[in-house]
């Protein structure tokens, strides 16, 4: 029996997840304008499991932050803090080095590395952190820097973004994640972000990482002063990325949290902006494989009704996130692995542990497996 839908933009747009056509700008504009959401969902469920079935992925990961000291002033921004800041921190080598292998008992498959734009670490301070991890951590993925990290070391160094990431690369990283994109308008930027690279500029780090053979991410920050039109834009921006290097594994949708930042007039985003936010990106980016409901800051719950609406990951354990808890986050820091699995099973889906390339992985008592 087909479905009715009360908005008939999305009939259309039905018509051609059927036949597996792509969406265009006009699509994605009906995406995020309907109020029909259930419908929205559906739409995005069928692409979903078309992809990945039953299976919902997540991975024992932990967060690694080496500082919060920033040299932008991003008024999106409550982790960043400047150096004179009584409050800011920056780990020693020996301090990150025994941050990454303390306090947890499961197994890690990857280290998440991300922090501020800081004055005086350098290239080669990060390239001696991360040989570090890799020594006594040889098996763990690697997934380290931003690439707005990427430029501003670059940029400190003297060297070319291509040359700072072969370098990274040689040092020990395995993969990019997927942050500091927000928003690729520069009309947004000039006023969330002025002090970060632009759009255009993120988009070259990505590509140029790619070519290297490093994978990453790609997210879009949502519920600031962006309109759908910078929305959609900056999808199909990513979109004709992948369609050129194949090297984006996954995309996190990420709403923005205004508290403790310059723009906490703007009131948070809603349940139901995060789950437009989510379907509307299933549905346009038909070539990027993954999408993550980043339950830390969507919140356990609405990750697990995220999971028939597009998204077909919930991340990993973490331990321990900063950035997004200083900007409010209420979540726990950190999930135990079973506790993502009973999450993904009272969803009804099917719980897969992956490495951060989306292999699967096994485990028989303290032993691990990837499957190639």
């Amino acid at each position: 029996m087909q479905p009715v839908f009360e908005d008939t933009r999305l009939a259309g747009i039905h018509q051609k997840v059927l036949a597996g056509e792509r969406l265009d700008f006009g699509d994605g504009l009906a995406l995020y304008r309907t109020r029909d959401l259930l419908a929205l969902g559906y739409l995005a469920n069928l692409v979903r499991e078309r992809l990945h079935g039953n299976i919902t992925y997540f991975n024992v990961n932990r967060h690694i932050n080496p500082t919060d000291v920033c040299v932008a002033s991003c008024r999106l921004c409550a982790y960043g803090k400047k150096a004179k800041d009584p409050k800011a921190y920056t780990m020693s080598l020996e301090q990150a080095w025994e941050t990454a292998g303390s306090g947890w008992s499961e197994a890690v498959t990857e280290f998440h590395v991300v922090g501020g734009l800081h004055p005086f670490l350098t290239l080669d301070w990060y390239c001696e952190l991360f040989r570090g991890l890799k020594q006594r951590h040889p098996r763990v993925h690697l997934k380290a820097l931003t690439m707005v990290e990427v430029g501003y070391l670059a940029e400190r160094s003297g060297l070319s973004t291509l040359e700072t990431l072969r370098k990274l690369k040689e040092a020990g990283v395995d993969s990019l994640p997927g942050g500091g994109a927000e928003i690729f308008s520069e009309r947004v930027r000039r006023i969330i972000c002025d002090h970060k690279i632009g759009g255009g500029e993120w988009l070259r780090i990505a590509r140029e990482a790619h070519s290297l053979g490093l994978h990453s991410n790609c997210t879009m920050l949502y519920g600031h002063i962006e309109t759908d039109e910078d929305r959609v834009d900056h999808l199909l921006r990513l979109r004709a990325l992948q369609d050129e290097t194949r090297g984006f594994m996954a995309f996190i949708p990420l709403a923005f949290h205004p508290e403790n930042t310059p723009l906490c007039h703007i009131p948070p985003a809603t349940g139901f902006n995060d789950l437009t936010n989510i379907a509307a990106a299933r549905l346009l980016l038909d070539n990027i494989p993954h999408i993550k409901a980043y339950w830390v800051m969507l919140t356990p719950r609405i990750a697990q009704v995220a999971q028939r609406f597009g998204a077909d990951d919930m991340d990993g354990t973490l331990v321990e996130e900063r950035i997004y808890h200083d900007a409010g986050a209420t979540t726990s820091r950190s999930l135990r692995r079973q506790e993502l699995l009973r999450l993904i099973r009272e969803a009804g889906r099917e719980p897969v542990e992956r490495d951060t390339l989306y292999r699967p992985v096994t485990r028989a008592g303290t032993t691990l497996a990837v499957l190639a």
